[in-house]
């Protein structure tokens, strides 16, 4: 009896070409959206449990769902290089690496307008020209490897500012008013939820505080 096809995570399953150093570089830049999703947000919620850190999520979460219903909607095939990666199965328009990757850029060069963001002065704005980079690296590296035309990542890169740009309004003109209440509820609470965007610089404002509450601490120790 002949056993099923079986299919890849194309989440994670990129390819290239054997012996295409440039493609297994590009592969590697393919996956960044994965990193950000398991390393960066996850630790992020461990570890901090930012309100605005959260909405982001939640943005990209959206932001990937209004993919696939569009994707599902218009059917548009991938390029004939499909068949090479067996992914014919699956539509390209619009590109949904192209599209959480720009979503991403623009939040946290938004985010760094404002000055939420960890980073202080230069370092933030150099950190925002890092995640462009890597959005223009990742929109590249979709046609390079065969995954998608130059129409599809343009299309998904499009949709991800505009997305970006909207979610981040709703963010912090709409939702924010209500961070307040979120963090007394009881969920807020119990998990530790807060928001620290009115504080001008977090890890300076966290060091003193550590500081002081060893010092503190030493001194009764005494």
């Amino acid at each position: 009896m002949p056993h099923p096809p079986l299919k890849a995570v194309t989440l994670t399953h990129v390819r290239y070409q054997r012996g295409d150093r440039f493609g297994h570089f590009l592969a590697w830049v393919s996956l960044v959206p994965v990193f950000i999703s398991l390393g960066g947000f996850v630790s992020h919620f461990i570890f901090r449990r930012e309100l605005q850190g959260m909405c982001f999520a939640l943005g990209l979460l959206i932001s990937q769902f209004i993919n696939e219903v569009i994707k599902k909607s218009v059917q548009q095939a991938r390029p004939e290089t499909c068949a090479l990666l067996e992914m014919c199965d699956s539509h390209g328009w619009p590109s949904s690496h192209s599209q959480y990757m720009f979503f991403f850029a623009v939040y946290f060069t938004l985010l760094s307008y404002k000055g939420i963001v960890l980073l202080t002065g230069k370092y933030r704005w150099i950190a925002s020209f890092a995640w462009w980079l890597l959005a223009v690296l990742t929109m590249y590296s979709r046609v390079y490897l065969g995954y998608h035309t130059v129409a599809q990542v343009f299309a998904g890169a499009t949709l991800g500012i505009i997305l970006g740009a909207v979610w981040f309004w709703v963010v912090n003109s709409v939702l924010f008013r209500y961070f307040p209440v979120i963090e007394e509820s009881e969920f807020g609470r119990w998990f530790y939820i807060k928001d620290t965007s009115h504080i001008h610089n977090v890890l300076e404002f966290e060091y003193e505080k550590a500081r002081a509450a060893r010092k503190d601490m030493n001194c009764k120790s005494d």
